[in-house]
């Protein structure tokens, strides 16, 4: 029976580091995701990337009815 305890005991040990592995790998990847939140813009879009196509004159006059 001693031999027993002694394999509980190993593998209390192995559970304790494999979670204590994965606790630290996830906190790891989550604090800089964290740390990069941004707000959004509540500015007018502006620039070259804007195009305001017919479907888009089409939502925006949806929009106001």
């Amino acid at each position: 029976m001693k031999k027993q305890a002694s394999d509980m005991g190993r593998r209390q040990v192995l559970k304790a580091l494999a979670l204590g592995s994965a606790a630290g790998a996830v906190a790891s990847v989550s604090a800089p995701a964290l740390a990069q939140v941004t707000k959004p813009s509540t500015q007018e879009p502006t620039g070259n990337n804007y195009r305001e196509t017919e479907h888009i004159r089409n939502y925006y006059a949806s929009l106001s009815k």
